[in-house]
């Protein structure tokens, strides 16, 4: 298969960066599950050196997201509805308890995020309704006030990333989801615990639902 990934400007370091490109093209689609990555494809196609590619391909590793392949190289690691189910299960716990906290806070999430979002989903770009999704949640965290909620997500986010960029790039439910986050928001700045917490666990569950639904679509497409 020969990679479409772009270019990285020079600089002396560059893992963080590899990193960044594959797992955005890992979550966008551009790298399907299953997808043979071999250090030398991606240092010609990034203009880099083999080293910071491998530390790179160690990181999605640990992450979960490629696997090694028989030969040489690695491989796209496959969607898997269980482990997305045990995920979805986990965020939605902490992001309750963050719009909990957020709300006794009389926290106000930016509005700026929650117009940036509608209008990202009205595009095509998967990648930026990703991280237009992301900023909102990340400003959910923030405005909890308690730093370990963040670091507790974030470890889970890449995999959340993945399993969305596969199910935006043909979902209906865009203006949905941030209709969803607007009344989270609403609730939180009037100092709503329960309604916030609430709304946030309904959010969470239909976005599982019908993640999941359009996930296994998908992956019936593809016979796996």
């Amino acid at each position: 298969m020969s990679l479409a990934l772009a270019r990285i400007q020079s600089r002396t370091d560059y893992v963080d960066e590899v990193y960044r490109v594959l797992l955005d093209a890992i979550s966008d689609g551009t790298l399907a599950p299953g997808t043979r990555l071999t250090q030398e494809e991606i240092a010609e196609q990034l203009s880099v050196s083999r080293s910071p590619v491998l530390q790179a391909l160690r990181l999605l590793k640990k992450d979960g997201l490629v696997r090694d392949a028989p030969g040489r190289g690695v491989l796209v690691a496959p969607l898997e509805l269980q482990s997305i189910g045990h995920v979805y299960e986990v965020r939605g716990a902490l992001e309750a308890l963050a719009a909990r906290l957020a709300a006794r806070r009389n926290a106000r999430i930016d509005t700026a995020l929650i117009a940036a979002g509608r209008q990202a989903s009205r595009g095509s770009d998967v990648k930026a309704m990703l991280e237009a999704d992301m900023a909102f949640h990340n400003a959910l965290y923030e405005a909890s006030g308690n730093p370990l909620i963040a670091q507790s997500a974030h470890t889970h986010w890449v995999h959340l990333r993945r399993v969305m960029g596969a199910v935006l790039q043909a979902s209906g439910l865009r203006d949905a989801i941030w209709d969803e986050h607007q009344a989270i928001a609403d609730a939180i700045a009037a100092g709503n615990a329960e309604r916030a917490a609430a709304l946030v666990e309904r959010h969470t569950a239909r976005a599982r639902a019908n993640l999941m639904a359009r996930l296994g679509e998908v992956l019936a497409e593809h016979g796996t």
